[in-house]
């Protein structure tokens, strides 16, 4: 199991209905294109990362750094799949408040309908999120729980809890490949300065027997504080604004530089009407999303260049710019699906130009 956690700042808010609707839209794209080029376990390996996460949030157009992001993308992700689960394999389930506690219901309702293998998934979802809400509490309470899966039963689990006097909300990444056990590797999912501080451990809580074994075992060989360190952290400040700090400057100037001197070779996307050098960009960031190594994502607040941001940081939404990096995108993938890979390879061209 790989699991990582972020921790965002409390914002109210949420996605404008025709923001949201073009983050659906451009979520399916997304989806499509990761599920063709590498499979249903690439996205949710992709998907347990937080900073991955965090930049398709970025990428999407919404808040670059505010709590919003992981209810909205998983809304929008769970909603892109509803149209397009069928033909990549891939479903979602739960969602913020009562929608969390649906997630067996909905399980159950996706299991009848596709029959994937949804009873282990329900005993995943109920697992997950006692472990990170009883056995170990950090001060965190979950608001928010979402499950996505492929019909072969593999899972990652995206959920966030909410501290009010903290002002901030963390966001909790699970990943089924690679467990063994809840109980005997309980994966705290808090970096290790925070964990003598913040860790209290639930001793009588109802699951007891084995867990409780488990969890005296992991603290004698502390194995749970080397586990702590491993975990991928993601920590993004409350001010609305993006920062020199929250950026690698001279990584984003290449960016720009790297595309300006390659679009002579990137003809099959410019024959596209509209396609200039702005599109180019959020293409480039977008195919980074999908054939980008985890090093690109360690900077998310550079996929806000692709569209804007939600509120305006680092500008507010081009519409123009989102609605003809969809149009490319579905043609592209369209063509890919009847063996014309041409768009798509010019695509993925784009995402090497950033690596080179």
């Amino acid at each position: 199991m790989r699991k990582g956690c972020a921790d965002l700042p409390l914002h109210s808010g949420k996605a404008p209905p025709w923001l949201f609707e073009r983050m659906v839209k451009l979520s399916e794209s997304i989806v499509e294109l990761i599920v063709l080029e590498h499979g249903t376990e690439v996205f949710l390996r992709r998907l347990s990362d937080p900073f991955w996460f965090q930049s398709l949030g970025c990428v999407l157009g919404f808040d670059w750094h505010s709590s919003g992001v992981t209810t909205t993308v998983c809304g929008a992700l769970k909603v892109a799949l509803g149209r397009i689960g069928g033909e990549v394999g891939l479903f979602g389930a739960g969602g913020k408040g009562r929608s969390a506690l649906r997630t067996p219901e909905e399980l159950r309702e996706i299991g009848e309908r596709t029959g994937a293998p949804v009873e282990k998934l329900i005993d995943v979802s109920r697992l997950t999120a006692k472990v990170d809400s009883s056995l170990v509490q950090d001060g965190y309470q979950l608001y928010h729980h979402a499950l996505f899966f492929d019909r072969e039963g593999r899972w990652c689990v995206v959920q966030q809890g909410m501290n009010p006097e903290a002002g901030y909300a963390r966001r909790y990444h699970w990943l089924g490949e690679g467990l063994g056990s809840f109980v005997e590797e309980p994966h705290s999912g808090i970096s290790a300065d925070r964990v003598h501080r913040r860790i209290r451990l639930n001793l009588t809580d109802v699951e007891a027997g084995r867990t409780r074994k488990g969890i005296l075992e992991l603290l004698r060989s502390g194995d749970l504080l080397k586990e702590a360190e491993r975990v991928r952290r993601l920590r993004l400040p409350p001010r609305h604004y993006i920062d020199p700090s929250d950026l690698d400057i001279r990584n984003l100037e290449r960016t720009f530089r790297a595309l300006e001197s390659s679009i002579d070779g990137l003809e099959d996307l410019l024959r596209i009407r509209g396609v200039g050098p702005k599109t180019l960009r959020a293409l480039a960031l977008v195919s980074e999303i999908v054939y980008g190594a985890p090093p690109s994502f360690r900077d998310p607040a550079r996929y806000s260049y692709a569209h804007g941001g939600k509120d305006g940081h680092p500008y507010p939404v081009r519409r123009d710019v989102y609605d003809l990096t969809l149009e490319t995108l579905k043609k592209a993938i369209a063509k890919a699906k009847i063996g014309e890979r041409e768009k798509v390879e010019a695509i993925r061209r784009l995402s090497r130009i950033l690596d080179d």
